[in-house]
């Protein structure tokens, strides 16, 4: 068992990108993380005893269940929840589908109140209480319309702007369990998502930084990281953008 000053925090894509990152932060931190992914995490430090792994579907119930029990079986207990995990659209509105919508929709909306639900569920049992992090996007704020490479489509928008409405409502229903609820709005980000845009379309997202760059899987990661941290206790409710100052529009 865990010291009782170690916290215990769930990540969700932690096998690649920004999850990687933050349980990375997280280990080195001193905390226990337990992942949760539809792939395996193989690499250092990800072999050591404060890490355990699930594979698993964020958009179904039994699989949410089953990582927060690997929780509790592992560490005992269960702090907060950091959640990554999603899929991408890149279909313009001519292109898509409703099954492609569909899609899109159970793994990022209610895939993130699924594994929100079940990590809360165990959690308020914390005098203590804990904190939840969803992920949306600043394509929200973009509108960005698909049909290049990276760039998200109405399924992705809409995906990840009603995650705006599900962390509100979820900081004000947690918040009688001492469960803070924060989201987190990354701009362009070097992960996988990316991987094929051109040296041109990447020369010019740096350019609408205020610092002159993409951001990397670790800038992102920090925010979350600092959203499950007692110095974040007071913080709820919130979209924090992540995206070095760039311009809106």
């Amino acid at each position: 068992m865990q010291p009782e000053h170690q916290k215990v925090i769930l990540v969700t894509g932690a096998a690649g990108g920004i999850g990687q990152a933050c349980a990375e932060q997280l280990l080195n931190n001193g905390y226990a993380v337990v992942g949760f992914d539809r792939e395996a995490a193989g690499r250092a430090p990800f072999n050591s005893e404060g890490y355990k792994h699930c594979v698993g579907d964020i958009s179904r119930t039994e699989d949410c269940q089953t990582v927060v029990q690997l929780a509790l079986d592992s560490f005992g207990r269960l702090d907060g929840l950091i959640h990554w995990a999603g899929i991408h659209s890149r279909y313009t509105w001519e292109e898509l589908t409703a099954d492609e919508f569909n899609k899109v929709l159970a793994v990022n909306v209610t895939g993130s109140f699924l594994i929100a639900q079940a990590a809360a569920n165990t959690i308020k049992k914390n005098k203590e209480g804990g904190a939840i992090v969803l992920t949306g996007s600043t394509s929200v704020i973009h509108g960005t319309i698909g049909g290049g490479p990276g760039y998200g489509g109405p399924a992705y928008v809409a995906s990840k702007a009603a995650l705006t409405g599900l962390v509100r409502s979820l900081a004000k229903g947690m918040g009688m369990h001492n469960i803070t609820v924060n989201g987190v709005m990354p701009g362009v980000t070097q992960t996988p998502m990316i991987a094929n845009y051109s040296q041109e379309n990447l020369d010019y997202q740096a350019s609408q930084s205020a610092i002159g760059r993409i951001g990397q899987p670790e800038d992102v990661a920090g925010v979350g990281c600092f959203l499950v941290s007692d110095a974040a206790r007071y913080i709820s409710g919130e979209m924090i953008i992540v995206n070095g100052g760039a311009a809106f529009g």
